[in-house]
């Protein structure tokens, strides 16, 4: 199926689908241009778009794959494609593998999730056979055991890991643990989560000779949003023409920003899916133009990705930054905020994972003082970062910014998509 030009797509979502047909009730028939239509509220897209009575869908649920989504946060919502429409997704998608480095020969393991109507490992692995290279495809899945992966991939000789920043980085740290050595292994294709500071030691040190790359940038209810563009910075990518448009948007006026390096929310259309219409649909993330090439982004962060606590809004890339100032040795390979309450205030404690050490160290392989001082550190830079919190401690409005030691094994995943769960609120719900 090739990509439909925007008008036609425009007039016939208004004809077949209830939701849109509602949504572009006052605007022009003759409209033909991405700013002539609203952008889509995803809280209204998804309570039209149900398994039953659904008003988003131009026609009947006749032919088509079913897929879940927004299993990280929130209830999960189901994603359809037509074969033809899949076809063009993960054809589009494999041409932009080329762009990671992937080479003629290369034995790619797929550690992407599968089962329970999961997309990712069904979709790269789609994507690899659509791919314009030879290649060998190793389908192991996220959930299978380390224990049998590692030697898998060294009885195959597995050149190319494919999988999530958290599944990786649990990979890695059992390859260091295990003092087993994976030479072959050169490329790691990271998708579905940014790659951190401290995940890139921990991925460094378990493959010396392996160079991390992303694998593109897509999901399953946005579809198309980003082909890698091959450089230093693994946050840029480009639309994928003339399959998808992509758009960043100012936050508070909704306009289309041009110019380099001013921050906006990502919004998508797809020219290529008519039976689930995504017609300037918010991606959920953030990103900003480079001005290094045409259409070339950089992607941000999630758009909303933080946790209130108390009076105080934080961000994980707050947290991110504040590790990465006090961190200068390169200790903490990890982290996740953790929100609770007790004695009638919410809490917020750190959760810093650290690289495998002897058995009778701590878990940073380092004496408990220097644990200590590495965790008072964060906290102070994090405070500085946002003074609101030490001023809400002082006030009784919020408890001490704590911090927890951990492995990067025992930190919070979501147990479907094998991602790492950023925030974590363990606060009672009643």
């Amino acid at each position: 199926m090739s990509a439909h030009h925007l008008s036609d797509l425009i007039r016939f979502v208004r004809h077949n689908s209830p939701f849109y047909r509602d949504l572009y009730a006052s605007v022009p028939p003759d409209a033909d241009r991405l700013t002539d239509l609203p952008v889509v509220d995803q809280r209204e897209f998804w309570a039209a778009n149900t398994l039953h009575d659904n008003r988003v869908l131009t026609g009947p649920l006749g032919e088509a794959t079913v897929y879940k989504t927004g299993g990280t946060t929130g209830a999960p919502k189901f994603s359809v494609y037509t074969r033809d429409e899949w076809r063009t997704f993960v054809t589009s998608f494999g041409q932009g593998l080329v762009d990671t480095g992937l080479r003629p020969g290369h034995r790619v393991a797929d550690l992407f999730y599968a089962g329970e109507l999961y997309a990712s490992f069904l979709f790269v692995l789609d994507s690899l056979a659509h791919a314009p290279v030879d290649n060998v495809r190793l389908p192991i899945g996220g959930a299978a055991p380390l224990e049998s992966t590692i030697p898998t991939l060294r009885d195959l000789g597995a050149q190319v890991l494919a999988g999530t920043p958290t599944t990786l980085c649990r990979l890695a740290e059992q390859v260091i643990a295990s003092g087993v050595r994976l030479p072959e292994v050169e490329l790691l294709l990271f998708g579905g989560e940014a790659l951190f500071a401290d995940q890139r030691r921990l991925l460094a040190a378990a493959f010396p000779g392996a160079e991390a790359r992303s694998v593109g940038y897509a999901s399953v209810d946005a579809g198309l949003l980003g082909r890698p563009v091959p450089g230093p910075d693994t946050r840029v990518h480009r639309a994928f023409e003339p399959y998808s448009v992509v758009e960043i948007l100012d936050d508070t006026t909704d306009e289309p920003i041009t110019e380099p390096g001013r921050p906006g929310r990502v919004v998508v259309t797809s020219l290529f899916r008519r039976l689930m219409p995504v017609i300037r649909y918010p991606a959920g993330d953030r990103a900003e133009w480079t001005g290094t090439g045409p259409g070339h982004f950089r992607i941000l962060g999630r758009a909303e990705e933080g946790v209130r606590v108390g009076p105080v809004s934080l961000y994980t890339q707050d947290a991110q930054d504040a590790v990465a100032a006090a961190d200068t040795a390169g200790r903490i390979v990890g982290m996740q905020l953790v929100v609770r309450r007790w004695d009638g205030r919410d809490g917020l404690v750190l959760r810093l994972a650290t690289a495998p050490g002897g058995e009778d160290t701590d878990p940073a392989g380092a004496d408990p003082a220097g644990l200590e001082t590495l965790a008072k550190a964060v906290v102070t830079e994090l405070e500085t970062v946002r003074p609101l919190y030490p001023d809400s401690v002082r006030a009784g409005f919020v408890h001490p910014l704590g911090v927890e030691w951990a492995r990067h094994r025992d930190l919070a995943v979501n147990p479907r998509s094998g991602k790492l769960v950023r925030v974590l609120d363990e606060r009672p719900t009643a």
